[in-house]
This record gives structure tokens, sequence and C-alpha cells, in this order.
């Protein structure tokens, strides 16, 4: 990768900017930039903190995660899809439109300026929302899946969201269909009880084996497979530091460990090693 100067929408103020938490989390910030200048492999795994500023909730914050409200297994599930796509398409229609007209917010250009700048070589996300690539992320590794497309189970076909969404608005069950086999569409995204794409999950293994350095942004590292990854770079003798509001279960592997607002740290990061 390239070291190219890159300014991706910050001004001289952001350059300048410091997280919220002061001086107390300026020796680890400190400390991470130190990292991410002297790593020959630097990889980001996001979690669902990192689009909340953007205006989507996560899914199990006290109070306004998305599983409080609705049980995950009932509408979330393949088997919940095939007993009941009335009920499931209720549950993403919505969904979907709480995810239309969402922006990138200032922690998905910080990766991407580090990416342009030459010192971030991948993102691996959890996210399904497409806002690492409506952000301009290159190198990018969707493990969950993206709701850019739907696919038929039927017979394997895809289309656009924006065409599915329209069925969707047309069909009279309540179900968008596919024009050819009149299965029920399904999103393009891993539901409970699907396994990940074996090609997806191996991509992601082989960067963070690889990384020096791995960044682990604003996921709760719950949810296996994807939170055995950070242990893949342990394991090859690389770095773990975890950028996430409340505790994780791999906080004691963390070399730095910062808990403020992703938005705020990520901009202070990237500025700090001269993004």
């Amino acid at each position: 990768m390239s070291r190219e100067a890159y300014d991706h929408g910050y001004t001289r103020s952001t350059r300048h900017h410091r997280p919220a938490g002061g001086d107390c989390a300026a020796p680890e910030l400190d400390k991470l930039a130190e990292l991410v200048r002297g790593a020959g492999s630097v990889v980001a795994l996001t979690g669902a903190g990192i689009s909340v500023p953007s205006g989507i909730p996560d899914f199990r914050s006290p109070g306004s995660g998305l599983w409080e409200k609705v049980d995950p297994m009932a509408v979330a599930h393949i088997e919940a899809f095939r007993a009941d796509p009335v009920r499931f398409w209720r549950f993403y229609g919505e969904r979907f439109a709480t995810l239309e007209g969402k922006l990138p917010n200032g922690a998905h250009q910080a990766l991407v300026a580090l990416e342009h700048g030459g010192l971030l070589d991948g993102v691996i996300t959890q996210n399904v929302d497409m806002l690492h690539r409506k952000a301009g992320t290159r190198e990018l590794v969707e493990v969950h899946g993206s709701i850019a497309r739907c696919q038929c189970l039927g017979c394997g076909g895809s289309l656009p969201l924006g065409e599915a969404r329209a069925r969707l608005a047309r069909a009279t069950d309540g179900v968008p269909r596919c024009e050819a086999c009149h299965h029920p569409l399904k999103p393009g995204v891993v539901l409970f009880g699907e396994l990940l794409p074996e090609a997806v999950l191996e991509r992601a293994q082989q960067l963070c084996a690889g990384a020096d350095l791995l960044l682990c942004i604003a996921s709760s590292l719950e949810v296996f497979p994807v939170a055995g990854l950070p242990l893949l770079t342990e394991a090859a003798g690389g770095e773990i530091a975890i950028l996430t509001q409340g505790p994780t279960p791999l906080d004691g592997l963390a070399r730095v460990r910062l808990s403020g607002d992703v938005v705020d740290e990520l901009q202070a990061l990237a500025c700090a090693v001269g993004m």
C-alpha cells in the first residue's frame, strides 16, 4: 500500500481533536498510535457500535438494543424465515426503512483515511448496513453479509435491495418473491442458524492471523465465530487493541483499551498518525 497523504473530509480543527476522555485517555491513545505506526499490518474488526453515531441502533445495549424489543430467534433465524416469511419480512421491512438514508460517520471515515494512508490493511465488519462501503473502504470483509442484495433460496437468483423493497411494497401477502420461481426472497445477510460463508470467513481469518495489530472497534466480542478472530492475532504474536464502550470477554488480552466515543477516538487516532 502507498503511504500517500489522504484527507477524507477532515478539517484543521478535527486534526487536533482528542477523545472526550481528556488527559486520562491521551496516554492510551498515544500508545495506540505508536503501535499503528510500528506495525507491518494493521486490521480493524468492527461491530454494531460503530454505526450507532449514524443513527442505527445496536443489538444489545440496555434500553435501546434491537433485541430488547424483539426475540431474534422469532424474526432473524433461518427457520423463522422458512416458517413464517410474512412475519420475517414485517420485521425486515421496518429494519430496511430504518437503515434508509443513513450515512457513514467520522469513525467510518477515519478508518478510510488510515487505509488510504497505507496504515490499515483491511476492515472486517459484523455489520450489514453498507456504511463501510459507502465511506469508501477498499478491503472490506462483510462476515455477516450485506443488505445490498436479496437472494432466492429456491433457484439461487439475486437482485438489488431496491428492487426487493419495491416487490415488498407491491406484495399482497407481505412477502417479496422471486419472479422466476415465486419463492420468498431472503436478505443477503447471515441469519441465526446459518453458517458464515466459507470463503468470507477464511479471508477474515487470514487477515487476523497476519496482523501485527488488530483493532477491535465497537464490538461486544461475544458472537462466534467472529469473537474468536482476535485469538488468531494473539496466537500469531500480534497485538490486540479494543476500542469499545462496555466490557468484553477479551479485555485482559488488550495491549490498549479505550472506552470512549468511537468517533472521537478514531478521529484522534487518525490525526495522531498524521492522517
